[in-house]
Order: structure tokens, then C-alpha cells, then sequence
């Protein structure tokens, strides 16, 4: 075994030399990326904490839609609304519901079928008559409704509330003044 040559201070000096710079970019480097994270952070609090716009467009879900005159619609007929999300009833009597989109059992989107009159859940086959009452289970109850205000003889519905009920009730239809009744 021989022994250890004595290393020249010209090369320790190197590599201590070497290495500080390394280490100062690594510091650096870190320092900086968790800026980054603190500054994502501010911005994802300051995003929640913000009021939302509370102005919904015209004609969207959410907001007071404007369906059309009293006339505009057919009786016995039901008229799609995509995007209020609802379907606008004229029944046989002259009134309107604005009737939900959505089943009552699990959610799916419930189309209009012309040819048999109801509207049938494609998910689990459940339906409602032209009122949105259950004709076929397994839906529990009824289609959601919307409040409709008839004023000038202009229907307009508020997609705003929702209105969950258990049973059609005649009360829950409205009319114009040329309607069966007043409302």
C-alpha cells in the first residue's frame, strides 16, 4: 500500500469553488418555483373568495326567459327550450307549465316524444304525461316545474327556482286572460 499523494490547494480550492455556484442556482432555482406556488395560491384564494357575476344572459338557465306570446303556442303541444333547460306546456285547457328537463329519478334528460305523448326518460324508461306527471316508474314523482308569470300575453319563465313537487296540482298551471282560468 502506498501513500496518499498530498492534493495540490490549487484543486480543493476548484471544486469548493465549483460547487458554491451549483448550489447558490439550486437555492435560487427553489426560492423561485415556490414563488410560483405561493403566487397560484393567492390567485386560487382571491378566485374563491370573489363574488360570481350574478347577471345570467337572457334566455339562460338561471335567468327570467321570455317564451313567446300566448298565441305563438298551439294547445296540447310542448315547446323545447334547450338552453332554459325546460319544456314549455301548452295543455289542452289553454294553460302553460314550464316543465324541467330532468328526471326525477336519476337526473337523465327526458325528451319529448310527439308520437306518444309523454315524455320518456331514455335511462331507465320512466314517463310523464304532457302535465309531467308519472305515468311509468321508477320515477318517484313528478317533473320539476318553473314559475311562469303571463304578463301583456307574453309568457316568461323563471328558471331561476325550481319548483320540486310530489303530484301535479291544477293550481300549478298558468294562464293568460284569454285562458279556461286566471293566474
Amino acid at each position: 500500500m502506498g501513500k496518499r499523494r498530498p492534493v495540490p490547494k490549487k484543486h480543493v480550492e476548484k471544486e469548493t469553488t465549483a460547487a458554491l455556484p451549483r448550489r447558490n442556482f439550486l437555492t435560487k432555482l427553489w426560492f423561485g418555483l415556490g414563488l410560483v406556488v405561493l403566487g397560484e395560491l393567492v390567485w386560487i384564494v382571491t378566485s374563491f373568495l370573489r363574488p360570481r357575476r350574478s347577471s345570467t344572459p337572457e334566455g339562460d338557465f338561471g335567468a327570467i326567459v321570455t317564451a313567446g306570446p300566448v298565441d305563438g303556442f298551439t294547445q296540447n303541444s310542448v315547446t323545447a327550450f334547450p338552453r332554459g333547460h325546460f319544456y314549455l306546456a301548452r295543455l289542452e285547457d289553454g294553460g302553460f307549465l314550464a316543465i324541467s328537463r330532468r328526471c326525477t329519478h336519476l337526473g337523465c334528460t327526458v325528451p319529448w316524444m310527439t308520437e306518444d305523448q309523454q315524455f320518456i326518460c331514455p335511462c331507465h324508461s320512466s314517463a310523464f304525461d304532457i302535465r309531467g306527471a308519472v305515468v311509468r316508474s321508477p320515477a318517484p314523482r313528478p317533473l320539476d316545474i318553473y314559475p311562469i308569470t303571463i304578463e301583456n300575453e307574453v309568457v316568461q319563465v323563471d328558471t331561476g327556482r325550481t319548483i320540486r313537487r310530489s303530484e301535479f296540482r291544477p293550481e300549478q298551471v298558468a294562464f293568460g286572460h284569454g285562458g279556461a282560468k286566471k293566474g
